[in-house]
């Protein structure tokens, strides 16, 4: 698929809006409500609860039948794209977008997830408002509202976050808080607020960030892209950010940038630092900690912070596309945005460098790594990753 891209001619035809600034929750309701393609893929709209830990489970059977492109070969090892069948991203074979912005070359923009985990429909109470207390949700079906929404780094299909341009990166991650900031903001009538915090700011309903980069971690499409959910609860990890500050007084973020030992401090941007913690469950997993812990969203952050999250997010990329083939696996990772009530503002980066076992799956988990070996390896390669 190498140089293939979407042409803008093409993306114009699903093009509802350009900048996602001018909207607002309700005209994205109105949107997606418009948008007939999605009719037939949309989740059950209700939402379970597992008794024992509190994570939230929803169902969409449609999407098992999400298109996939992504083949296993030797040229996965090494990160490369080896793909043979055409990428449905460069054809313009996508839901209709409601943002773009112009790159140094090419554009990114925002569309909806044509298999949507949530789907708008009128206004919900919250699912839950204490993180620690799951008594009567078990066997009771929870209202789930939303949206899905998907960035596309970059129209070119091999441009991503470990290629872009240091301008480029940070128009891509403006795009995201721009977003996040109109779904927050704009949904008052639609979505309760989660945390007297969130209510206190005028903030309703939660913004999830991801990133699934390859087969293995989730990732269905190989065109780079970001998935945005909004829903009207908060998933198990960000109640357990917030448990966290109730319990100990200060953010998770906070607690991280004081103990984190300095020797596993992979590299310091200024405003936000990249570590190894102290607690790796994987080798190579990587954490990224905005330091005003007092901001908890992406829209909050000043300019000199987006810039250095976009520089860090490239690095950490980088750093495990390059490690992943050193070690024979194929290039997968995960990116979760921890943002919301309790976290602070962090960021984990996951590589998958090793499976789950039945002791992980019982809620102990056996590094294959020491976390001081691995935060001296990655300090050692960082500075060859900044300079490209």
């Amino acid at each position: 698929m190498l140089n293939q891209r979407l042409p803008r001619q093409v993306f114009e035809r699903n093009l509802q809006a350009e900048n996602i600034e001018a909207l607002s929750y309700p005209h994205l309701v109105r949107l997606i409500h418009q948008d007939l393609r999605l009719s037939g893929y949309l989740p059950n709209g209700i939402c379970q609860v597992d008794p024992r830990d509190g994570v939230r489970v929803l169902f969409n059977p449609a999407r098992a039948h999400r298109p996939h492109d992504y083949k296993q070969t030797s040229a996965a090892i090494h990160g490369s794209s080896a793909e043979s069948q055409p990428c449905v991203v460069c054809q313009g074979e996508t839901t209709s977008a409601v943002d773009v912005a112009d790159l140094s070359e090419g554009f990114t923009f925002i569309n909806k997830n044509l298999y949507p985990v949530l789907y708008p429909q009128g206004r919900i109470e919250p699912l839950q408002l204490e993180p620690a207390d799951h008594a009567g949700e078990k066997f009771q079906a929870l209202p789930a509202i939303g949206m899905h929404f998907l960035q596309w780094t970059s129209s070119w299909h091999d441009r991503d976050w470990h290629n872009l341009s240091a301008l480029d990166r940070v128009v891509v991650m403006k795009r995201l808080a721009a977003l996040e900031r109109i779904l927050l903001t704009t949904s008052g009538d639609f979505m309760p607020p989660l945390s007297p915090s969130d209510e206190k700011q005028g903030y309703y309903g939660f913004v999830s960030i991801i990133k699934n980069g390859g087969r293995l971690v989730g990732g269905s499409l190989s065109h780079g892209h970001q998935q945005i959910t909004f829903s009207n609860f908060l998933p198990r990890r960000i109640l357990d950010n917030l448990d966290f500050k109730q319990k100990r007084g200060e953010t998770f973020s906070s607690f991280l940038l004081r103990e984190n030992p300095a020797e596993l401090c992979i590299y310091d941007y200024g405003t936000v630092v990249l570590i190894v913690p102290y607690f790796m469950r994987r080798p190579y997993d990587m954490l990224l900690a905005v330091k005003d812990t007092q901001k908890s969203y992406l829209h909050e952050l000043t300019e000199a912070e987006i810039s250095a999250v976009s520089d860090a997010w490239h690095d950490s990329i980088e750093l495990m596309r390059l490690v992943m083939p050193q070690i024979g696996r194929e290039v997968a990772y995960n990116v979760v945005t921890h943002n919301g009530p309790g976290a602070g503002l962090y960021f984990e980066f996951l590589p998958y460098t090793q499976e789950l076992g039945g002791i992980e799956r019982l809620g102990l988990s056996v590094c294959q790594a020491d976390p001081y070996t691995v935060s001296m390896q990655l300090r050692s390669m960082v500075d060859s990753v900044r300079s490209n």
